[in-house]
């Protein structure tokens, strides 16, 4: 008999709204997450008192934890807080780093977790992956897809603008992340999953076309959306392979060898372009150099501050930041010189 249909984890609940965090306490119950309200809401520094203010009228019984964030020490240190109390969920409001220890914390403890996004910096706020800084390195974890995705429009309009632009470089990175895919489809016989591709596709090519900006609603709506979708695939695949390759490699990197350069999203938009170009495909390269270029997101290293012998030498280490994933880096094994040589080719090609 064949497996006519499979199964696959998605949130419960998905709203991409002003307003959203008002009204936080109606969604869970109308989710059948939590209709006592009985939560733990973990903020980031600076959210803390607005945020308070505005659930304390649906969520009466929810407690507050304020984190740091970014760090595996960080969410060992809040799950150890959440055995305070019986929870129904775990709450996270903020932006990537707060978002990813409030998963990982709730996964410790098989909680469900709502994912609140303030800030469009990058797609984990659906995905089934924490990014946290473990000895100075930064690592993903596996952990349960969020049960509820919420962006909230007015947080977003209010958070810096450079943050939310840089989630159109996390998804524009997807397409580079899916010819890495298929290039170890080709070589090394690698299994893509038809479905996980075309999730991460779609928001993908949504931003290369998509009128706007920070400032118009429906663009927003479009990029939350589109990140998202890349999350979505990222469950379907069982890894962060759709939206993760040489792009992503090159990000890890530059976080390792240069912390505090670039955002997620900025780092990755600009690997996902340096890949491109090494893969010769010209009509890829200039709609993406012209995205990243009309959303103002760096497109050579000097955008980022880093000289050219440094992101040489961070796409010479890149390949160890993901020893098990095969991309155009791990194909093409260059040296230092090949390297330096193909930057200055990318340089030219994309003034």
């Amino acid at each position: 008999m064949p497996l006519l249909a499979r199964s696959i984890q998605t949130p419960l609940h998905i709203d991409v709204r002003r307003g959203a965090v008002a009204d936080l306490g109606r969604i869970l119950a109308d989710g059948r997450i939590s209709a006592g309200g009985d939560v733990a809401v973990v903020v980031g520094p600076g959210l803390g008192e607005q945020v308070v203010n505005l659930i304390r009228p649906t969520l009466g019984s929810a407690d507050i934890y304020t984190t740091a964030g970014g760090t595996l020490d960080a969410a060992l240190e809040l799950a150890a807080k959440l055995r305070a109390r019986h929870y129904d969920a775990v709450v996270g409001i903020g932006g990537g780093t707060t978002i990813d220890t409030a998963k990982y914390a709730a996964n410790r403890w098989g909680l469900p977790m709502i994912s609140v996004a303030t800030s469009l910096a990058n797609d984990g706020i659906a995905s089934p992956v924490a990014s946290l800084v473990n000895d100075g390195i930064k690592g993903s974890y596996g952990v349960h897809i969020p049960f509820g995705v919420i962006v909230d429009l007015d947080f977003v309009d209010n958070g810096p603008d450079r943050v939310n632009r840089g989630g159109v470089g996390d998804v524009i990175s997807n397409i580079s992340a899916l010819a890495d895919w298929e290039l170890a489809r080709q070589v090394r016989g690698e299994p893509v999953d038809g479905l996980a591709a075309s999730l991460a596709r779609m928001g993908a090519e949504a931003m290369l076309t998509m009128p706007g900006d920070m400032s118009d609603d429906a663009f927003v709506t479009v990029l939350a959306e589109s990140l998202i979708s890349s999350g979505l695939a990222m469950a379907v695949c069982g890894s962060s392979r759709p939206a993760s390759g040489g792009c992503h490699e090159i990000m890890h990197a530059i976080d390792s060898l240069f912390p505090g350069t670039g955002s997620h999203g900025e780092l990755a938009g600009l690997g996902a372009l340096f890949c491109t170009f090494l893969r010769g495909d010209e009509r890829r390269l200039g709609q993406m150099s012209e995205c990243l270029a009309r959303h103002q997101l760096p497109r050579l290293p000097a955008d980022v501050g880093l000289d050219d012998e440094q992101f040489v030498e961070a796409v010479l280490f890149a390949p160890r930041t993901r020893p098990d994933r095969y991309t155009i880096l791990e194909h093409l094994a260059m040296t230092h010189d090949e390297i330096s040589g193909k930057l200055a080719e990318y340089a030219e090609a994309i003034r």
